[in-house]
């Protein structure tokens, strides 16, 4: 369908899940977000929440300024 699909999912994923304070609800709402964006653009949610919390997890690592602790 897209070919970008997965790398934008990312980057929404890593851009909404900064919806916390912590690893675990950052975790979460990414994994909501990412579940909903794939299935809203035809995509397996079980991948999209993977994708979604692990960007969720991992943005203050990653992009401290986007996620901070």
């Amino acid at each position: 369908m897209f070919k970008n699909t997965p790398l934008t999912l990312t980057a929404v994923a890593l851009v909404l899940s900064a919806c916390g304070t912590n690893d675990l609800e950052r975790g979460v709402s990414g994994a909501a977000i990412g579940a909903v964006a794939a299935q809203a653009t035809g995509n397996n949610a079980a991948t999209g929440a993977a994708v979604g919390g692990a960007a969720g997890v991992f943005c203050d690592d990653v992009v401290p300024e986007l996620c901070p602790r």
